[in-house]
């Protein structure tokens, strides 16, 4: 491949593609992200519950990439959960990225909790939830004022026990104001210093996530503490990853996602997205060629494999065999620079992931697809062997693949 930015002084990049998304990284606080996928992403119907080694190997691709904490799991569900949750916990004592658990808000979930945080001699955050919508109140046939003791004592025995404490409030998004402000306050007042805004059935819309938000944010300026806002949203509307990235505009410092968005039912926001759109919108700056390595080992792991069109890292994503996009991607390519050819038909620079784009011969096919082709697989692309691939290609229901490109120009 010949040098990516060999015409670099030739042209300004800046002039070549107009952004009419006018993002503005400098309106906000640092972004923290928070990985799910080792607790929610586990919750998905179709999902395998990795051994330990395998946990422990994606909690390092975690860190590599930058997620500053992870759900290691829930501590109230059995001895196994434990014994991992336990031994993640000693490992991440070295790493940068720090461990959290989910606990209902009952002392018997928090109690094993604050006993592996003794054992391990390192902060372990609880993530204490309770139900919130006045649906589940009246399915669970709960009542407001002794939900608000039950959040008050567990937040206060974990603060007690010197652990970090984010509340979570479930449903969220469907859940009356009045009982928020009642849920929320009591979880300040007990020393919580995260709220979490779920949208556990992902109903909401980016216009319900502003003003969420804005009134959770409230909340905390009313009791006058300055407490951080975490953001855990599905996808089950197709709008987890769009509403995420509306609550770090709207305020929330703290944004909860999964690996490929496996989670229950329809999924989460998919944390690789997630760090694929803060990358291009300017808003995070570090190194994603690992992401990668990290969709794939959860894949692996989970068994949740994901589709060829899936963006960014389907096998389709960076691949064309459409002979007009084909023939501007491979006059990039022949001015020698790689950074036009990963944008002039692109959205997503494939580089800056550590992939590239793929030029591929097919039904839609034009010479520059087979002349290219033939050149990376070292066949002289004469007149007589294009034209012989491409009337195989044109007869044929699909894509070819690169030996049989060769094959064609040899008959």
């Amino acid at each position: 491949m010949t040098n990516p930015r060999a015409e670099s002084n030739e042209r300004d990049e800046s002039e070549l593609i107009h952004d009419w998304n006018a993002e503005n990284p400098a309106g906000f606080g640092r972004i923290q992200l928070n990985d799910e996928t080792l607790r929610d992403g586990l919750q998905s119907p179709s999902a395998l519950d990795p051994d330990l080694d395998t946990k422990l190997e994606l909690v390092g691709l975690m860190e590599e990439l930058g997620i500053d904490t992870a759900n290691v799991g829930l501590p109230g569900a059995g001895a196994r959960a434990r014994d991992h949750i336990t031994r993640l916990a000693v490992a991440m004592r070295d790493m940068r990225i720090s461990p959290n658990v989910a606990c209902r808000t009952m002392l018997a979930d928090i109690e094993p909790a604050a006993e592996i945080q003794q054992e391990v001699g390192a902060p372990l955050e609880v993530c204490a939830f309770i139900g919130s919508s006045p649906i589940r109140f009246y399915t669970e046939n709960w009542e407001l004022d002794r939900m608000v003791q039950l959040s008050a004592e567990a937040v206060s025995f974990a603060v007690k026990e010197d652990m970090p404490v984010m509340f979570v409030t479930e449903d969220t998004t469907r859940a009356h104001p009045d009982t928020l402000r009642a849920l929320y306050g009591a979880a300040i007042d007990a020393g919580a210093r995260r709220l979490c805004v779920c949208d556990t059935c992902g109903h909401v819309t980016p216009t319900g996530v502003r003003r969420l938000i804005a009134f959770v944010k409230g909340i905390a300026e009313e009791k006058g503490v300055d407490v951080g806002i975490d953001w855990h949203g599905h996808r089950d509307r197709g709008l987890g990853l769009i509403n995420a990235l509306v609550a770090i505009e709207a305020g929330a410092s703290r944004i909860h996602g999964t690996a490929l968005g496996v989670g229950e039912r329809a999924g989460n926001t998919e944390m690789d997205l997630l760090l694929v759109n803060l990358a291009l919108t300017g808003w995070i700056d570090r190194d994603l060629t690992s992401l990668g390595a990290y969709v794939s080992k959860a894949a692996e792991a989970i068994g949740v494999p994901f589709p060829e069109n899936y963006p960014v890292f389907g096998q389709d994503a960076f691949e064309t065999a459409t002979g007009v996009h084909a023939a501007a991607v491979v006059k990039a390519f022949r001015k020698g620079d790689s950074w036009l050819a990963d944008r002039v038909y692109s959205g997503v620079p494939a580089g800056m992931f550590g992939l590239e784009q793929k030029i591929l011969v097919g039904p839609m096919s034009g010479k520059s697809n087979v002349s290219w082709v033939l050149e990376r697989n070292g066949v002289d692309p004469t007149d007589e062997a294009v034209q012989r691939v491409l009337e195989v290609a044109k007869g044929s229901s699909r894509n070819l693949t690169d030996e049989e490109v060769v094959a064609a120009a040899a008959t």
